[in-house]
């Protein structure tokens, strides 16, 4: 059974070629309200869908009257500044006949490379998610310099996909699936259906050719793959100008499938156990006993905080009997937790003077 058919929060990544028409820099509205239909379906079905869509800067350029060729990145902040509000105001109009709410989310590379924006944009898009809302992502490409540019929504789409927890991945391309060599310019270039492990050879059949208005190309697939993998989702490359490619997908569609090992959280979990606490939290009795039954670390639980941890660090959690129960990321800086130690939720705000989340470390950011 494919991954799709089991999955129960999806990534779908959507580049320019497939929403803008290269000729007319107008949207595709048909391709479009065909996704919509996709994008219904996996939501009646039960399934989160996250979109990750390009277009900004080729829906922009057309209404400032830009030249073809390359922009210049003023140029492209420009595009992508008048873009972005079409973008999103297209997903809200095809979405809203099945009464799907949407949300715009712009990020650059510092959000997810900085344990504090990481942190705050996985809350944000777990909090979307609880409101059944689907989250329509861009690169923030009207301040994004090329120091902090993921480069692609390929990579980007990736990370999301880990920030999210998704378990499946989907990247409608130009080409249907991983070839060992360029399906364009090789007679010989075989589809792999199905990709256990990324391998040097694996990644020495990968070229660089994408479309024209496309920045990536299968290496940087490729690269989304491992993120992908890591984080305990499976990948799929497949051909995106088809009608409803979700559907497709979910009915046996031709694409390359890169495995995950396990699952989202497993891997989170694994990737949370291997890194090194920057301080401790002490907790008391009754905080021990919620921890082992799978709950957050809340403020009441805690005695007391030692190191010089921030926010997004992680920290070794122990009893007052100095034995480690578990580790997490942690919500707070050192400063912050000695202020909250033993007071309940409801006066954090009164304490620290703004609001602030509810546990200490949350159960998801923590391993036992």
């Amino acid at each position: 059974m494919a991954p799709l058919n089991t999955a129960k929060r999806i990534v779908v990544k959507i580049g320019s070629a497939l929403l803008v028409d290269a000729e007319t820099g107008e949207l595709r509205l048909k391709w479009l309200k065909g996704l919509a239909k996709d994008i219904a379906a996996q939501k009646q079905a039960g399934r989160d869908i996250l979109v990750v869509s390009s277009g900004s800067i080729a829906l922009g350029r057309k209404v400032l009257g830009m030249p073809d060729g390359i922009l210049t990145l003023e140029q492209s902040q420009a595009a992508a500044a008048v873009g972005q509000i079409r973008l999103a105001r297209a997903y809200e109009e095809i979405l809203e006949p099945y009464n799907i709410k949407t949300a715009q989310i712009l990020l650059t590379l510092d959000d997810s490379t900085d344990r504090r924006r990481y942190l705050n944009s996985r809350a944000t898009f777990t909090a979307l998610l609880a409101c059944d809302v689907v989250p329509i992502v861009n690169e923030n490409d009207t301040v994004a310099t090329d120091e902090i540019r993921f480069g692609d929504n390929d990579r980007l789409a990736a990370q999301v996909a880990s920030m999210a927890g998704a378990d499946v991945l989907v990247l409608l391309s130009d080409v249907d699936g991983f070839y060992t060599g360029n399906p364009k310019t090789d007679a010989e270039a075989k589809r792999i259906d199905v990709i256990e492990n990324i391998t040097p050879e694996l990644e020495a059949m990968a070229g660089d050719a994408g479309t024209a208005n496309a920045k990536g190309g299968m290496k940087t697939k490729v690269m989304a793959a491992k993120t992908a993998m890591q984080s305990g989702c499976s990948m799929a490359i497949m051909l995106g100008d088809v009608d409803q490619p979700l559907l497709a997908l979910e009915n046996g569609g031709i694409c390359s499938w890169f495995m995950a090992h396990g699952d989202p959280q497993a891997a989170r979990k694994q990737w949370i156990a291997t890194m090194k606490p920057k301080g401790t939290l002490i907790v008391d009795a009754g905080a021990a006993k919620a921890l082992k039954a799978g709950k957050s670390l809340l403020p009441a639980g805690v005695v007391g905080g030692q190191g010089g941890f921030l926010r997004g660090d992680m920290v070794s959690i122990i009893d007052e009997n100095n034995a480690e129960l578990a580790k997490g990321l942690v919500n707070y800086d050192a400063a912050e937790v000695n202020k909250i130690s033993g007071r309940q939720t409801t006066e954090i705000k009164e304490i620290l003077g703004y609001p602030g989340r509810a546990s200490l470390v949350h159960r998801d950011d923590m391993v036992m």
